[in-house]
């Protein structure tokens, strides 16, 4: 099924492709089950998308919701997506909406009995209307404390998309975490202006090599590539990527958005409302994000300090600064 924008719509049931299904398992008895639909910026394949259709893929697979989706909406017919979906009785619909906040929130205010889910630079609007950002800044400073032990040059390079809130605050958290350890890190951050260019994050990897870095830090995926190729470390961000680059990722911040997804469905289902920030069930003490890394490929002596500082956050004892200022 496609729509009238270029992306296409795609359903599945039970995992199979079958157009025209939605993604749901038989419904547990006595279960509520509602319906939402993913709208994607940027192909599922995407890290940050590939967080959220995840999330709702394996809600859907075990009875929670039923989910519909698009990949690849422009900015320009993202409202189109919007209403369209609202019309065909979504209950609830989760996407991003940092190319159009004050369209996004205009459109939502025209159907108040659905419920909007989305990352956004912004506030909450109205009843219906709420908003997250992507925190794995706690994952990303224990990545930094891991890689502060293992880089020779003490020079550490970090690439990302673009100096939003979201992506600053990630950065700034993984040299939070190398400098709580060392205090002659030296630090090259590199923006590639757009969400989703890998050969671009490649580049702007292999330059910080250049300028002496043999840690790469990949907000945006591509920067592991250059580690690659490089022959040095290099730390991933949203997803595990050492499956993908086994020699050379040895730690993944990791963000889990099934928390916040749930809560936007419970929210849901007790008639509301959706209108708050769902950004804290991004924390670490809620589950939505970790550290996930390969202890044979970090210095013995780093692993206990690192879950030391790990098991703290979970506990609430330690906070990891949240800092939304442009790295430099």
């Amino acid at each position: 099924m496609t729509r009238r924008w270029t992306a296409t719509r795609r359903t599945f049931l039970q995992g199979s492709a079958a157009t025209g299904l939605l993604l749901a398992a038989p419904p547990v008895i006595g279960q509520a089950r509602i319906k939402v639909a993913g709208i994607h910026g940027s192909p599922v394949e995407n890290a940050w998308n590939s967080r959220l259709h995840g999330a709702m893929v394996e809600a859907a697979a075990d009875g929670s919701i039923e989910y519909v989706f698009s990949e690849g909406v422009a900015g320009t017919d993202y409202i189109r997506a919007i209403r369209e979906y609202a019309e065909d009785g979504a209950q609830l619909i989760v996407g991003e909406v940092y190319p159009v906040e004050s369209e996004a929130r205009e459109a939502a205010a025209d159907y108040p009995d659905v419920a909007f889910l989305m990352g956004s630079s912004g506030e909450p609007s109205g009843e219906n209307f709420g908003t997250f950002g992507t925190w794995n800044h706690e994952g990303a400073y224990l990545a930094g404390m891991l890689a502060a032990h293992m880089s020779e040059s003490g020079k550490f390079g970090a690439v990302g998309a673009i100096p939003i809130p979201e992506v600053n605050m990630l950065i700034n958290g993984f040299r939070a975490g190398v400098d709580s350890v060392r205090d002659d890190a030296e630090h090259l951050i590199g923006f590639i202006g757009t969400f989703f260019d890998p050969p671009k994050a490649r580049e702007a990897g292999l330059a910080q090599v250049d300028a002496g870095a043999d840690i790469l830090f990949g907000e945006r995926i591509g920067t592991a590539d250059a580690a690659k190729e490089a022959g040095i470390k290099a730390i991933g961000s949203l997803i595990d990527y050492t499956p993908r680059y086994p020699d050379t990722v040895f730690a993944n911040a990791m963000w889990y958005f099934r928390p916040l997804l749930d809560a936007a469905v419970a929210d849901k289902l007790a008639g509301g409302p959706n209108g708050r920030n769902y950004t804290p069930y991004c924390l670490m003490k809620e589950g939505g994000n970790d550290i996930a890394y390969t202890a044979s490929m970090v210095p013995a002596e780093a692993i206990g300090p690192m879950e030391d500082a790990r098991a703290a956050i979970k506990a609430g004892d330690l906070e990891v600064p949240i800092d939304f200022s442009e790295p430099t």
